[in-house]
């Protein structure tokens, strides 16, 4: 997504959890406000990458057998969004597909070679049957593989959007690598990226206090029909939709609905406050009624 910074400001470009990141600002950011936001990332990171060695997912990966785990207090809010998600796609997004994703090559070695003969012999994780949770209180049936990256960035934008606020900066852009946070008293216009055509927009919006995130199934390919989008009933990538983008109220909504639009009818989503548009293979577009902006159709 193509972005304008909200007005005249700091600059604020780091790396974290894998990626890049500006932070512009209408005031100058304290040096103790930018520590705290790399620490929280840090410890983010630590707790939800699959490709870290030390990770609490790696822990749980690699355990021999169902245990109790404790999460972060702070991520409580992550998991109780993954709950109503996998619910409303009838388990299609599922954030146990980490399994699969190794399988099919993206893992933490970033090897990319499918291992079709152990996928054949695949028995699906199941959120609902192999995870249980009592609080803070992760409770697994066997060792399984989460993969946070539906709606975990967007999780992280947020998180740091209360730290900024925490710190009486209230107008602000977080760009996550394309997950969007705005707050301010003037809206920004933000061009919705083509998917195929490099320097091209579908449409603009206008983000107003607001989150604005997309997903695309060509942004992480490796192998023939092989993506980072796949359903959690069946461990295989999609390809009925290819590009999809959503406003809501926050990037972590805003993150996880963006990949609910490639496993489910924007209907079936009615539980969720958004607006969004969606490209399909065949290069129709779909959009809401209420979506802020303009689409070049």
């Amino acid at each position: 997504m193509e972005d304008s910074a909200p007005g005249p400001g700091i600059r604020f470009q780091f790396t974290a959890i894998g990626t890049n990141w500006t932070i512009d600002t209408g005031t100058p950011m304290p040096e103790t406000v930018r520590q705290e936001i790399l620490e929280l990332c840090e410890d983010y990171d630590k707790a939800w990458s699959r490709f870290r060695a030390d990770s609490l997912v790696t822990q749980i990966a690699r355990s021999s057998r169902g245990a109790i785990y404790t999460i972060p207090n702070r991520d409580i809010a992550l998991l109780d969004l993954y709950d109503k998600l996998f619910t409303a796609t009838h388990g299609a997004l599922d954030p146990l597909v980490g399994r699969d994703l190794e399988l099919l090559g993206y893992d933490a070695e970033y090897s990319l070679k499918p291992d079709y003969e152990a996928l054949a012999l695949r028995v699906q994780d199941s959120w609902v049957r192999d995870v249980h949770r009592e609080g803070s209180r992760l409770i697994t049936e066997r060792p399984v593989v989460i993969d946070a990256g539906a709606a975990g960035k967007g999780y992280l934008v947020d998180l740091i959007g209360q730290v900024l606020r925490s710190a009486a900066i209230d107008a602000f852009l977080v760009n996550g690598s394309g997950d969007l946070l705005h707050s301010g008293p003037e809206p920004v216009t933000v061009g919705l990226e083509h998917p195929t055509r490099e320097g091209r927009v579908i449409g603009t919006v206008a983000l107003d206090n607001a989150a604005l995130c997309a997903s695309a199934t060509n942004r992480r390919t490796w192998g023939q029909g092989l993506h980072h989008v796949l359903d959690g009933r069946t461990g295989q990538p999609v390809h009925k939709v290819v590009a999809t983008w959503v406003i809501a109220a926050g990037t972590a909504t805003a993150d996880g609905l963006s990949t609910a639009l490639f496993l489910a009818d924007p209907g079936q989503l009615e539980a969720f406050e958004f607006s969004w548009v969606r490209m399909l293979a065949d290069g129709r577009v779909q959009w809401s009624n209420n979506l802020p902006g303009e689409l070049f159709l």
